[in-house]
Order: C-alpha cells, then structure tokens, then sequence
C-alpha cells in the first residue's frame, strides 16, 4: 500500500470500522434477543462512536469516490487491487451490518405489538372486572337517605 496515499489509508480506517460495527451488531442482536436495554444502549453509544469516525472518512474519500475510476488509474497496480478489495469488504460487511439491523427491527416491532396486545388485555380484562363487580355487587356509589 502507498504509505502517502491518505485515500487508501481512509479505505483501510473505513474497513476497520466497519469490522467493528459487524462485531457490534452481532452483539446487538444477543442484547435484542435477550431484552437486555441498558446494555443495548450502552452499545448503541458505541456504534455511534464508530459512525462518527466513519463519517470522518467518508469526508477524506468523497473527492476519490466521486470519479473512482479517475483515482483508481493514478495508481500502481497493487495499490489499484488493495482499493478494489476494501471497497468490496466495505460493501460487504455494510450488507451484512444493515441485515442485522433489519433483523433486530423486526423482533422489537414484534415485541412492541405483542406488548400492546398484552395492555389491550389488560385493560380490557379491567372493564370486564368493573361491570361484573357492578352487576353482581350493584353500584360502587351507595346512596344513602338521610332524611327522616
């Protein structure tokens, strides 16, 4: 690699970064799947961190990436497959990254809808509860006749 080339060390921060937000999410997912919320929390501060590093990188590479092709013919051919790779990795653990995340979306919505049901019950068992009370018991307000 070009040690002077601040694009292909861009590239190779970005990799890095991305590897780290696939190990993330990975973890995300056990935290999504044991409904442990401080704990997803405190990994999603640690996403945003690398996403903000990531933005970082994508300000060195935006002149670069935005005619490609012109970057990648300035450079030697080893250097030329170096960028090619990592921005294949890039694509890659980006794919696998946002399926992930599509994935955790599914299981909260699923446990937000199954939580609304379980309210919906409940309330619903409440209503129940207080028109049998008032059929079986009468009225909750007892009149009472102080006149003589």
């Amino acid at each position: 690699m070009a040690q002077h080339d601040p694009i292909l060390a861009a590239l190779d921060a970005q990799v890095a970064c991305y590897r780290r937000l696939a190990k993330l999410a990975e973890q995300q997912h056990e935290l999504v799947q044991q409904g442990m919320t401080e704990e997803l929390l405190q990994l999603l501060t640690m996403r945003q961190v690398e996403l903000d590093q990531l933005a970082a990188h994508e300000r060195t590479l935006r002149p670069a990436k935005s005619d490609w092709q012109v970057y990648l013919a300035r450079l030697a051919a080893v250097d030329k497959a170096r960028a090619e790779s990592l921005m294949t990795e890039t694509r890659l653990l980006l794919e696998r990254i946002t399926s992930a995340d599509k994935n955790d979306v599914l299981v909260l919505q699923q446990r937000k809808l199954s939580l609304g049901r379980q309210i919906g019950q409940a309330s619903a068992g409440r209503v129940v509860n207080r028109a049998y009370a008032a059929n079986a018991y009468g009225s909750k307000t007892a009149k009472l006749n102080v006149q003589t």
